[in-house]
This record gives C-alpha cells, sequence and structure tokens, in this order.
C-alpha cells in the first residue's frame, strides 16, 4: 500500500524518528525511482531534494521552479513509498508568507508529513540582519503560516527550518541560534544547518538549538557514527546522490562517443530487478 492522505499518526511517526545520537538518516530522492531505491535499501522514510527534483524538471534550483509542478512531483514519490515523505519546498514556492500556508496545504494534499522551509534568498533583496538571508521576523512569519495551514488540517506536520548562515556565508553559530530560536518559536520543529560539519561547531549547534539538529552531509563530511556521536538528529544528502547519478550519466555518455567503450556501465543495476521494483504495484 502506497502513502494516501497524510494521517495524523504518520506525522507523529516522522516526529518519532528525530532522535538526538541515533539520527534519522535520509539518501534525498528526486524522482518515483530514486524515491523506491532508497525505500528498498531501507530507508526509513523518504525526503526530496529540491536541486534534484528541480533539475530532473528542467529547471534550475534556487526558488525557480513553480509550485505546481514541484508538487506534482512530489504527489508522485509519496504515491510510490509506503513510508513517511519529507520535502524540501525551498522557501515555500511563494512570495509572502499566506502563500507558504498555501503550499503547505498543497503539500499535505501531495501526501507527505514533513517539510524544509529555507531562509535564503535569490533575488538580491537581502537586507538587514539577513544579507542573502530573509529578514529573521519575515522568515518566521513564514514558518508561522506553514504551522498554522498544519494544525488547521489536523496534521502535525514536521517543518525543518533551514538556516543558510554557514552556506551562504552570512554568519556563524551565534547568528544561527538567533536564528533557530526565532524559528523554533514560530512552530518549526527542527532546525537544518547546510554546511556545518565540523565537529566543534556541530556540537555547538546541538548543544544550543532546542530542538532536533538536522546538518547536510557528502564527501569530506563526518561519518554518520561520529555525527550522532555529536548528538545530530537528522542527516541528510541533500542533492549530492543526484549529482553523482549525473556525473556518472555524463561518464558514460562521454566514455562512448569519445572512446567507443563501456566501462562506465560496468555495476549497473540488473535490468529484471529494477522492472521489478519500479514497475510493480504497491
Amino acid at each position: 500500500m502506497t502513502n494516501q492522505k497524510p494521517t495524523h499518526e504518520t506525522a507523529l511517526a516522522f516526529h518519532a524518528l528525530h532522535i538526538p545520537g541515533r539520527p534519522l538518516v535520509l539518501p534525498n530522492a528526486w524522482d518515483t525511482a530514486s524515491a523506491r531505491l532508497v525505500e528498498e535499501a531501507g530507508a526509513a522514510a523518504v525526503a526530496t531534494t529540491s536541486a534534484g527534483l528541480a533539475w530532473d524538471l528542467g529547471t534550475a534550483d534556487g526558488d525557480r521552479l513553480d509550485r505546481d509542478r514541484a508538487l506534482g512531483a512530489l504527489a508522485r514519490v509519496a504515491a510510490a513509498v509506503r513510508v513517511p515523505v519529507s520535502a524540501d519546498i525551498e522557501s515555500g514556492y511563494a512570495k509572502d508568507a499566506a502563500g507558504v500556508g498555501d503550499t503547505i496545504r498543497a503539500v499535505l494534499a501531495a501526501g507527505a508529513v514533513g517539510v524544509n522551509i529555507e531562509d535564503a534568498l535569490y533575488d538580491g533583496e537581502g537586507v538587514g540582519d539577513g544579507g542573502p538571508l530573509r529578514l529573521v521576523a519575515e522568515q518566521a512569519e513564514r514558518i508561522a503560516a506553514a504551522r498554522a495551514a498544519a494544525d488547521a488540517a489536523g496534521v502535525p506536520l514536521f517543518i525543518n527550518a533551514r538556516i543558510d548562515t554557514v552556506l551562504r556565508g552570512a554568519g556563524g553559530v551565534e547568528e544561527t541560534l538567533e536564528r533557530a530560536a526565532a524559528f523554533l518559536a514560530a512552530g518549526a520543529d527542527g532546525i537544518f544547518v547546510p554546511g556545518a560539519v565540523d565537529p566543534g561547531a556541530v556540537k555547538s549547534l546541538v548543544a544550543g538549538v532546542e530542538g532536533p539538529l538536522n546538518v547536510l552531509v557528502g564527501p569530506g563530511a563526518p561519518s554518520v557514527a561520529e555525527l550522532a556521536a555529536l548528538g545530530v538528529a537528522r542527516i541528510s544528502t541533500g542533492s549530492s546522490i543526484a549529482q553523482a547519478v549525473h556525473a556518472m550519466v555524463r561518464r558514460a555518455a562521454r566514455e562512448l562517443l569519445s572512446a567507443g567503450t563501456y566501462d562506465s556501465l560496468t555495476g549497473g543495476l540488473d535490468y529484471a530487478e529494477l522492472n521489478t521494483l519500479l514497475g510493480g504495484a504497491r
């Protein structure tokens, strides 16, 4: 049976997966095939990557994808798996807080029980305390609108507030903690700080954030075990898996077109196995 309309119980089960020291590990997916493969590998939940999803739909990442296309893709992912699904919705696919509320209603209708909402700006309008980030009060208002929309629907949606201070060079631990406190007070359930992988910084964030901490990993980052020992509650790969897959496609295509050989294709998944996994009814 696949995900249908999200239930109160499913959302609470997703909340319960966020345990400091025993983190929820999310190999992020971007389409139905990657979602099923992630589920089949043993993931307790499936989370989308906004970048991978945007690329799959022929659009650049960074608030360029329209809401309808994004939520259509999310619905297909949620329908493909049995485990809870969390959606990376960038900054909410909306210009204002009311629009974020509309997005959340659409997210719930698509079958997800969690979202990431980021505070980065991509239109050059960042001013004041944020620079390349939204003002704290503005972002808190958007998170509050998301919380209100989910509560009105009767679903305890897990709102993961993404803070891009480190990723965008807009602040360190102190600035991140200030934002985290404001966003949690506005209704966020967890805090996501991509770019923070230094053990000292992660330890400080775990100690200072009054909620589950999510970090982004990839080549060169501490292992899952090391991050768990620091008290991290959620670990995401973001777009890294999609990037690796696309790199393989380019290598194989270039090898075939230049050398006329096929060594890059060695190690591919068995056709029958994939056909059964991805083509069968759920």
